[in-house]
C-alpha cells in the first residue's frame, strides 16, 4: 500500500494510492502521522476502500507532492553504512552504527526546491532508504523484533553541507545536516508488505549525469539491525524517520563538483519512487 500527502505545504491532504486513483484518507485520519501509522493503517484503509468510504481526490495529479509523513518527532540517521562510501570518505567501515540527527523541519516534499545555505560551497547529495516507525521501539530484544515496529519505507535525500559537517562541526555532524529543506522525502510511504529493504536499487543523478548506483544489499548494517541498535539508546516513536546511510558517489569523494544554484538532482529507489530538486541560491528574507 502507498500513502502520500498532496497539497500546499502545511495544508497537505492524506491519500492512499489505489491503482491510478488518489483516495482521500480524511474519513479515517487528518494526516499520515504517528497516530494513524500506529493503528493498523493497512487494515483500516483496506476496509475503508472495500466499503467505499474513501472518495477520490479531485485534481490530485495537479497538486504539489508533500512529504508522505507529517513532521516526525525525530529524524535519526546512520552514517557510513556502505563500505564503499566509507572508503571514499577516507575512513574504515564502522564497527557499530554511526548515529547523528537531523531536525524534523528538514523534512520537505520530494520535488520542493532546496536553498543552498548561506556561505555554503560544499552542499552534497545522498540518496538514502528511509524507515518510518509505526510502533514505539525501545530496548528491543533482538533485530528480529524490528519488523513489527516498521510502518513503511520512503525515498530520502540526506543533503549535507560538508564544511559545516566536517570542518566547523566541533566533532558532531548535525551542523551540516540541518539546513532548511535538507531532507526531501517521498513521494510515497510504501508499507512493508511491498518492500524487501535489503534488495533495493538506489540511484542519484546531477544534471542528468549518473552519480550513485548501488543496492541496499551492500549495507554494512541492515535495517533490522539499525532499528534494534537504535532502540538500545533511544525510543523511536510512531511517525519517526530513520535514514539508513548512502552508497558511494557523492561530491565528498572528490570525483564530482558540489552543488551550485541551478543544479538539478534526481534520486530514485526501486519501488519507492523518484524525486527531483532544483537548487537555488540563498537570499535574505527567503
Amino acid at each position: 500500500m502507498k500513502f502520500a500527502r498532496l497539497g500546499e505545504s502545511g495544508s497537505e491532504v492524506p491519500v492512499v494510492l489505489d491503482g491510478d486513483r488518489h483516495l482521500d484518507l480524511r474519513p479515517l485520519t487528518s494526516d499520515v502521522d504517528g497516530r494513524f501509522l500506529a493503528d493498523d493503517p493497512v487494515g483500516r484503509t483496506s476496509a475503508a476502500i472495500a466499503a467505499g468510504l474513501l472518495p477520490e481526490l479531485d485534481g490530485a495529479d495537479a497538486l504539489r507532492i508533500g512529504a508522505p509523513i507529517a513532521r516526525p518527532s525525530a529524524v535519526v540517521c546512520i552514517g557510513l553504512n556502505y563500505a564503499a562510501h566509507a572508503a571514499e570518505s577516507g575512513v574504515a567501515p564502522p564497527r557499530a552504527p554511526v548515529m547523528f540527527l537531523k531536525t524534523p523541519n528538514t523534512v520537505v516534499g520530494p520535488n520542493d526546491a532546496v536553498t543552498i545555505p548561506r556561505g555554503s560551497d560544499k552542499t552534497d547529495w545522498e540518496v538514502e532508504l528511509g524507515v518510518v516507525i509505526g510502533r514505539r521501539a525501545a530496548y528491543l530484544d533482538s533485530p528480529a523484533d524490528a519488523a513489527a515496529h516498521i510502518a513503511g519505507y520512503v525515498t530520502a535525500n540526506d543533503l549535507s553541507e560538508r564544511t559545516f559537517q566536517l570542518e566547523v562541526s566541533g566533532g558532531q555532524w548535525s551542523k551540516g545536516k540541518c539546513a532548511p529543506g535538507f531532507n526531501p522525502t517521498g513521494p510515497w510511504l510504501v508499507t512493508p508488505d511491498e518492500v524487501d529493504p535489503q534488495a533495493l536499487r538506489l540511484r542519484s543523478l546531477v544534471n542528468g549525469e549518473p552519480r550513485q548506483d548501488s543496492s541496499t544489499a551492500d549495507m554494512i548494517f541492515p535495517v533490522d539491525h539499525i532499528v534494534w541498535h537504535l532502540s538500545q539508546f533511544l525510543a523511536l516513536e510512531p511517525g519517526d524517520l530513520v535514514l539508513t546511510g548512502t552508497p558511494e558517489g557523492v561530491a565528498l569523494s572528490g570525483r564530482f563538483p558540489y552543488l551550485r544554484p541551478g543544479d538539478v538532482v534526481d534520486i530514485e529507489i526501486e519501488g519507492l519512487g523518484a524525486q527531483r530538486q532544483e537548487f537555488v541560491a540563498w537570499e535574505a528574507n527567503r
